[in-house]
């Protein structure tokens, strides 16, 4: 089926749907191990869910494909995360509420703490504090320069993130990023992928150069990795696709541009998981779709502790009656993506899924964890394919065909 088919039979109705995404929630198990973090963690409400829910797996792009974040969303919300990849640039920009125009280029820049060689021995530079990243990237505005008609602006995001914009004219995104996914190795130079992304390319280049003599000082964000160069582009609306007013609960700024990008008001960010719950409560009566985002599931796998994602998902799951409470006429609870704590990254592991509704077949699974979402009703399907599974469920799609 093509995800797109969906578009054409979208009704609207008074139904509630609730996404419930644990970033980064499939796992693997330790080294002689059985059970993944997910399995590990204490459950009782997520279990008893899955025993009246159908449950599977999904995979975020496709099988081996280890996906970003990105696309791994778009995915979720049934935009084909192939053909609308983009880079995490303009997702940072559209997080933090960036005015973003057609002459602009957008990257994420990672802060990170490089060694007297240039190695990078900290891709994430210890995770500095937000006021170090704002006095930064100040540092960084007030010397880094061009002087051939484009403008350089660097933006404060969130603890080791920042965004960098070019605003010019013929900038091409088809640029290497410089981070090199491993520690005790050199940044990549940032070169072109085409030929007409030389003289880009050429200007990154310039950048990275100063900045580096800028930084020379700081104790940790020392050095500047640059990661996902995007153009702007309009994408169709969640609620020109599919009749859904949606509201987005979520606070790192990357997820609430995704949530922009597609047209979901942005609800007020929060400094706990509960707190997100009672933003979903406080805000039940106005909208009929939530994404309501956790992240500290995937923060602490791709730190690598395995024990304190398990205390995420238990703390997630003491949640869990307040948001069943609501009586959502459809509650799907998954991942975006696998971050397994014995890999300290994002991974190519389908996630597991379940998706409770009084129109659903319950199957036999008992409990949610990976191995049994794998013998659920659901089976192994694409991710591309929840929404149009939950809208069904919600009675918000038509009959197609005679």
């Amino acid at each position: 089926m093509h995800p797109e088919l969906i578009d054409t039979l979208a009704i609207k109705n008074k139904s509630k749907i609730i996404f419930l995404i644990m970033d980064g929630l499939g796992g693997l198990p330790k080294p002689g191990g059985h059970e993944t973090e997910l399995e590990t963690a204490r459950t009782p409400h997520l279990d008893a869910l899955a025993k009246k829910s159908v449950c599977g797996l999904l995979d975020p792009v496709g099988y081996g494909i280890t996906p970003g974040s990105g696309p791994a969303h778009f995915s979720l919300f049934g935009y084909d995360p192939v053909k609308n990849n983009i880079g995490r640039g303009i997702l940072e920009g559209a997080g933090i509420d960036f005015p973003m125009t057609d002459r602009d280029l957008l990257v994420r820049i990672n802060f990170a703490t490089v060694d007297k060689n240039g190695l990078v021995v900290d891709r994430r530079a210890g995770r500095i504090d937000n006021e170090t990243n704002r006095r930064v990237c100040r540092k960084l505005q007030d010397h880094v320069r061009l002087d051939k008609g484009v403008e350089v602006m660097f933006e404060s995001v969130r603890e080791h993130r920042a965004l960098l914009v070019l605003r010019g004219d013929g900038l091409r995104e088809e640029i290497a990023e410089t981070d090199p996914q491993k520690t005790n190795m050199l940044p990549i130079s940032p070169r072109a992928l085409i030929p007409a992304a030389e003289p880009t390319a050429a200007l990154f280049s310039e950048i990275v150069d100063q900045a580096r003599k800028v930084l020379f000082d700081e104790a940790r964000a020392n050095m500047i990795l640059l990661r996902g160069y995007a153009r702007y582009r309009r994408y169709p609306s969640i609620e020109e696709r599919f009749g859904l007013n949606a509201l987005a609960i979520a606070s790192y700024p990357m997820y609430r541009g995704i949530a922009r990008l597609l047209g979901m008001d942005i609800a007020m960010p929060t400094d706990s998981i509960r707190a997100e719950v009672d933003s979903l409560r406080d805000n039940y009566t106005k909208y009929d779709f939530f994404f309501m985002h956790v992240k500290p599931t995937d923060s602490r796998g791709e730190d690598g502790n395995f024990e304190a994602k398990v205390k995420v998902i238990e703390e997630v799951d003491t949640l869990i009656p307040l948001v069943t409470g609501l009586k959502p006429d459809v509650l799907v609870v998954t991942g975006d993506h696998s971050t397994p704590a014995v890999m300290a990254s994002h991974s190519w592991h389908p996630v597991p899924v379940l998706l409770a509704a009084e129109t659903c077949r319950p199957d036999r699974v008992e409990r949610f964890g990976e191995r049994d979402c794998s013998q659920g009703g659901l089976g192994r399907i694409p991710m591309v394919y929840l929404m149009g599974l939950a809208l069904a469920h919600a009675k918000r799609l038509e009959k197609f065909g005679a």
